[in-house]
């Protein structure tokens, strides 16, 4: 049975889908934009203010699974600009120690409310 997983510290779904699902020993949340929580808006800055933002929602959501980065196996970034892959990579590191999680890391054209970067991952239980 499928599990929804929902928290008030990371921001609410802005459309038909959940935080994130649990199904059996894994969670797939749903890929996070640099929205804080606290006001509903992007956090202001660039790229780097957006990837800590995204992965601290995507913390949150993963701590009221009772998990926590270490848990995560996959990841996908979803960019906006491709040019700030080494920007992004800078801060994602911060929140990863080996064993790395398994990364994509995409340029798409447009991101939900013109986010510069969108991440989702799995983790396992």
């Amino acid at each position: 049975m499928n599990k929804v997983i929902s928290t008030v510290k990371a921001p609410a779904a802005i459309g038909p889908y959940s935080q994130a699902i649990q199904v059996g020993n894994l969670v797939y949340t749903s890929g996070q934009i640099p929205i804080d929580p606290a006001t509903g808006v992007f956090v202001e800055g660039g790229i780097k203010e957006q990837t800590r933002q995204s992965l601290n929602n995507v913390k949150a959501i993963l701590e009221d699974a009772g998990l926590t980065m270490s848990n995560v196996v996959k990841t996908t970034a979803f960019m906006a600009d491709m040019n700030d892959f080494a920007d992004m990579n800078a801060v994602y590191s911060e929140f990863f120690t080996e064993p790395y999680p398994a990364r994509s890391a995409v340029a798409v054209k447009t991101l939900p409310k013109g986010a510069l970067v969108e991440i989702e991952v799995v983790a396992s239980i």
